[in-house]
């Protein structure tokens, strides 16, 4: 079992699955970087090249069915004498098990609130003992008695102050370059034009940055180990994959489950707004055939209706002669930190969209949503819009499954879930385009009419 334990802690780290999507996507970077006609003239390369990557596939994930001949121990009966008292106190136990590492699971009734039965469980067991209540769909509710995890002082281990700084200088340059060559400069032959990718570079910096923080104080405010946010940099396309924090104790319930959660994305929406508002200022309207519009780099208004709304505000009349912008960098980062939210809010495993939705509904439909909309993702990435692609596998990898809170039973203050219910119209405003019908009376020109 300690190595089962090794290996999902392993699986689970952070780095790891980074690592994971990078093999995976390296065969899409060839394909990309290849000049055209590259592939048949370096076919073999290619499949050479493939195959390599499916090996490491395996190597770290382990050959299909590696392991199923394993017989694992299991989990014996547990008597009444050997139940904690508490337990019986607080819950109409109907069955008892010890799992071979050390957990004890008892199901049945409660005799009270989950609220009441956590804290007299947190007041009676030892310090060496965490108590978790959790959902049991046959019957009702079902309590589980973990010892100290044996990896608590790897979950406790020092923070490096020096490697998140060194990321985001790094994010910051990549950021930069990304932001410069989106202008056509390339820094590497004109290093002194550098200001150039700065708009971009610290809006979007500045969007992915706070919304980290919501996550990383609303945390720390309950008392959650959690450490500062890792920035994600890339040589390529849009200058960084992102940044993410690592939460390293668990959340006592679901309210602080959704309070960490949604603090994320609604703190980055506060300069994502106000930076796509100004940055508009400076974009240009296009006018005239706009029927190229990849070509162009031109951004239809009426994509989203929360970018309508915000185009509007920012350059009113001016919409009128056309429907098509060509972003200046710093609306480029405010569209994107929009992108980025909309993303961070789709409700799967661990990303914020998927925790609200496990506070708001439980584990069970939690996870029924979570498995629609990955798979909604992907078809949406093959049948509608390919630059979804690779934002679609790099969550399919990385999202997960929500972690539980200890105590998972107790639901939502009535503010609490208007607040998860505005999240996810949020999400639906910021991806659903504008209806044809209101474009006109928007003041927006319409090609369609």
């Amino acid at each position: 079992m300690d190595n089962d334990q090794a290996e999902q802690r392993r699986v689970r780290d952070p780095w790891y699955q980074l690592l994971l999507v990078l093999v995976v996507l390296m065969p899409l970077a060839i394909l990309f970087l290849l000049p055209a006609g590259g592939l048949y003239s370096g076919a073999i390369w290619f499949w050479m090249f493939l195959m390599l990557c499916f090996w490491l596939l395996f190597a770290m994930l382990g050959m299909p069915g590696e392991g199923t001949q394993d017989i694992k121990p299991q989990p014996r009966m547990l008597q009444e004498p050997e139940q904690p008292p508490v337990v019986r106190e607080v819950m109409d136990v109907r069955v008892a098990t010890e799992q071979p590492e050390g957990v004890q699971v008892f199901r049945g009734n409660l005799r009270e609130s989950a609220v009441g039965v956590y804290d007299k469980l947190k007041r009676a067991l030892p310090g060496g003992t965490v108590p978790m209540v959790q959902e049991d769909e046959e019957l009702g509710a079902s309590i589980l008695l973990v010892p100290k995890p044996v990896e608590q002082a790897t979950m406790e281990r020092p923070v490096h102050p020096w490697l998140h700084w060194l990321l985001f200088a790094l994010t910051m340059l990549t950021t930069t370059w990304a932001g410069a060559a989106h202008q056509g400069v390339n820094l590497l032959q004109e290093p002194s034009r550098f200001t150039l990718g700065l708009p971009y570079s610290i809006g979007l910096m500045a969007i992915l940055g706070i919304h980290e923080l919501g996550h990383y104080f609303t945390a720390r405010r309950y008392g959650i180990r959690v450490t500062p946010p890792y920035f994600i940099p890339v040589p390529f396309a849009l200058g960084t994959f992102g940044a993410f924090i690592q939460m390293r104790s668990p959340t006592e319930n679901r309210r602080v489950l959704f309070d960490v959660a949604v603090a994320g994305p609604l703190a980055g929406l506060v300069v994502a707004i106000p930076a796509l508002f100004i940055g508009l200022k400076t974009s240009t309207v296009v006018t005239g055939n706009v029927d190229t519009l990849a070509q162009m780099g031109g951004t239809s208004v009426g994509s989203s209706v929360l970018f309508a709304l915000v185009s509007k505000l920012s350059l009113g009349d001016a919409l009128q002669y056309g429907h098509v912008l060509r972003l200046s960098p710093l609306a480029f980062a405010g569209w994107l930190g929009l992108f980025v939210t909309a993303l961070n809010l789709l409700p799967i495993g661990q990303l914020d969209g998927g925790h609200i939705a496990h506070a708001l509904f439980g584990r069970r439909v939690g996870d029924t949503i979570g498995t629609v909309a990955m798979w909604s993702l992907l078809l949406l990435a093959i049948f509608v819009w390919p630059g979804l692609t690779l934002w679609a596998v790099i969550v399919f990898f990385l999202a997960g499954r929500t972690i539980p809170p200890l105590n998972d039973l107790t639901p939502l203050t009535p503010s609490r879930r208007w607040l998860g219910y505005a999240a996810f119209v949020l999400l639906g405003l910021i991806l659903a385009p504008l209806p044809h019908s209101l474009w006109q009376s928007a003041g927006i020109h319409c090609p369609y009419m």
